[in-house]
């Protein structure tokens, strides 16, 4: 007897869950410790600042598992980032205004993650290796826009997005249900296929190349728009402010239980691992631990995330 589609989608959703739920009670319970330590956080104002330091890693966290459930993977996340936040500090104050310093963060990461995914699908080259090659050029077009920070960004725009309002839990809102929307479209819907099995997956009848490019693309805009919002953050924009952000990425997107090898993982999971990665640095901040100390715990605790589900998979073997 066959399936109701409802049914089909509640099976391969829960199979996609699977292991995660381990992840959700460690997030809920570093919370508890996190609001039990700064009890503001439940105001709206506490609220608020605490969805601003959450929106970039988010956002860099979901570029990247875009790519990861592709197969691919990129180096070029922190780069990225800068150039976005140099971009919208040097051409607001010009006759384009804050639209069009908007739309040019835009098209810039949209232009470039799509170049990156062209020579990855049509020249069958490594996604790491571009990226890699990427990220130098990239870094380095940010230092020519502003060699050194500065740039201007109207206090109005930082009011509105890093104010004392949840704008960042709204725009983390929006950015969601776009992903909802994708996931429904053919390409959003080939880009599991593609990821797990490519040669399958083509004769299947999905656009491989197509699905390849497009996940590059979105995944270079919500850098781009990672960058935005830490311009309107700082005031500000920073050429290498966005350095720390492609370890970042890969570490939320892994602890959110995403796969290096395409097909594997939810993007729910990326957004718990980078909720989880925010958390645990805001704990280790107010209770003191020094920077050395903090860094060593995020690489145990990722190192972790990976081995524990590969030896309980060994061990029911």
């Amino acid at each position: 007897m066959s399936r109701s589609p409802r049914s089909l989608y509640g099976a391969v959703q829960r199979g996609r869950n699977r292991g995660l739920g381990g992840l959700y009670l460690l997030v809920a319970a570093l919370l508890l410790v996190y609001v039990w330590l700064f009890p503001g956080v439940l105001g709206l104002s506490g609220f608020s600042k605490f969805t601003q330091n959450w929106l970039p890693l988010a956002l860099v966290t979901m570029a990247q598992a875009l790519l990861m459930l592709n197969g691919g993977i990129s180096l070029a996340i922190g780069p990225m980032v800068s150039l976005g936040a140099v971009i919208a500090a040097t051409s607001m104050a010009g006759p384009l205004g804050v639209p069009g310093a908007i739309l040019l963060v835009v098209l810039a990461g949209l232009g470039i993650g799509a170049l990156f995914g062209a020579i990855v699908a049509l020249f069958r080259l490594p996604a790491i290796i571009v990226t890699l090659a990427g990220s130098f050029i990239v870094g380095g077009g940010a230092l020519l826009v502003l060699p050194r920070p500065g740039g201007f960004i109207p206090a109005w725009f930082s009011d509105a997005l890093a104010g004392h309002q949840p704008t960042a839990f709204a725009v983390l809102l929006l950015v969601v249900a776009g992903w909802k929307l994708f996931l429904a479209t053919p390409l959003g819907l080939g880009l599991y296929a593609a990821g797990d099995n490519p040669l399958g997956a083509f004769r299947s009848g999905v656009p491989v190349e197509r699905v390849r490019i497009m996940a590059f693309a979105l995944s270079g805009l919500l850098t781009a728009l990672a960058g935005l919002f830490v311009a309107a953050q700082t005031g500000s924009g920073d050429p290498v402010i966005g350095t720390p952000m492609t370890l970042n990425s890969i570490a939320g997107a892994v602890l959110g239980g995403v796969g290096f090898l395409g097909g594997h993982g939810t993007m729910r999971g990326a957004l718990a691992g980078s909720l989880l990665l925010t958390v645990m640095i805001n704990v280790m901040f107010f209770l003191g631990f020094p920077p050395v100390a903090q860094y060593v715990a995020q690489g145990l605790i990722i190192v972790g995330a990976v081995a524990v589900p590969e030896l309980l998979a060994r061990y029911r073997a």
